[in-house]
């Protein structure tokens, strides 16, 4: 309780101390329309178990293996296979931007069937495609995964039965093959012709969309930028089909600072206790009294905090929390209701709870009060 109250009254204390949003960097903010990553998987086998692989009862472990050694002229009916070192998984990676032939990337390896512990086990050649691309297509192939896999744990038993002892550690039925697949096909890109490109956003807002229209304007000229909706800017690129002035140009664009601006929002978790909220949250003059706690706001830099039945936990001393733009104290009262003037930030409010050791449970309930009656002026959003 300790801790996680002393992690929320540090959030709220840096984010009082940051009213003001500082500068960032255009590339930290946006992404370029069509420069993305994109979804490959595959379906393969993992051989060379040491008797952790799947059994008979997933009956695609064998249809697969029968296919597999019928390609390497080996026929063999399925009845006829009994193994344990072999398990089907699925092969999943990402294809980066702008990825060429030849390069390698990371793949993760996942049980399909019931084996219990990849460990050990190679990745035979698995070719990868888009979601969506035929299996019969072979230009449907971005790339071909294979290698030793990496699990990062391990399961371990007795030997004795059921009821014999056993450990895990992480999960040995999903693994990684680092560098593990090798990139085949690129994909194309219209990059080095198009006449404009749209930023996007990562957090659509129409004021930062403005702000970047107009520092990319102010930067490199007037009509260069253009907001189009609370997601896209769209920017002029240079007429020549150079690329490396295209990757200059834009690479200014990215290095731009922009201070970005965002609603004001209150995100928690109710099942851990976490509360985050930005600096410009606020509330309204209302009145707010939770138990035998009651708080005060006087003027327009302090708030105060009674307790109206002292206890060993909270003794009826009076408690003081300065700075240089509000004072916050705890008292012993008698429980009459006190007003919080408007303008006092939601901050203060969670701050003063916590020095007389509210949980953060009972400052959420005090939050999903202010917001039913209208007071907190800021999107209330549980995860």
């Amino acid at each position: 309780m300790k801790k996680i109250s002393f992690l929320l009254l540090f959030v709220l204390c840096f984010s009082a101390l940051s009213p003001v949003a500082h500068a960032v960097r255009v590339k930290d903010i946006c992404s370029v329309e069509g420069v993305r990553e994109n979804q490959l998987l595959g379906y393969g086998l993992v051989v060379g178990l040491n008797k952790t692989g799947d059994d008979r009862s997933p009956g695609f472990t064998v249809e697969s293996l029968t296919a597999f050694m019928r390609k390497n002229g080996i026929n063999m009916e399925p009845s006829a296979i009994s193994v344990k070192n072999v398990a089907a998984v699925m092969v999943t990676a990402k294809l980066p931007p702008f990825a060429r032939q030849g390069m390698k990337i990371d793949v993760v390896v996942s049980a399909l069937g019931n084996s219990e512990n990849l460990q050990g086990g190679v990745l035979i050649a698995t070719p990868l495609r888009p979601v969506g691309s035929s299996t019969n297509d072979p230009e449907s192939i971005y790339a071909v995964a294979q290698g030793n896999i990496s699990t990062g744990g391990y399961a371990v038993s007795g030997g004795g039965g059921s009821s014999s002892a056993s450990q895990v550690k992480n999960h040995p039925t999903v693994a990684m093959i680092p560098s593990g697949a090798i990139v085949e096909r690129e994909v194309k890109t219209a990059f080095a012709t198009k006449p404009e490109i749209q930023l996007l956003l990562r957090n659509p807002d129409f004021t930062t969309a403005l702000r970047v229209a107009q520092m990319v304007n102010s930067s490199l000229g007037a009509d260069t930028a253009q907001a189009r909706d609370a997601t896209s800017i769209a920017v002029k690129m240079p007429s020549t089909g150079n690329a490396e002035e295209r990757v200059a140009y834009l690479s200014k664009i990215e290095a731009l600072e922009v201070s970005p601006d965002s609603p004001a929002r209150v995100v928690y978790n109710e099942r851990t206790g976490t509360i985050v909220m930005g600096s410009n949250v606020r509330i309204s003059t209302t009145i707010i009294t939770h138990g035998n706690l009651i708080l005060e706001k006087k003027g327009s830099k302090s708030s105060t905090i009674a307790q109206s039945n002292p206890s060993a936990l909270v003794p009826g001393t009076t408690m003081k929390s300065e700075n240089e733009d509000y004072s916050v104290k705890a008292t012993e009262d008698k429980g009459e209701f006190r007003t919080l003037e408007e303008g006092v930030t939601i901050g203060e409010v969670a701050r003063g709870l916590n020095a007389l050791g509210v949980s953060s449970r009972d400052i959420i309930s005090i939050l999903q009060a202010l917001k039913e009656c209208g007071a907190l002026q800021a999107e209330l959003v549980a995860m």
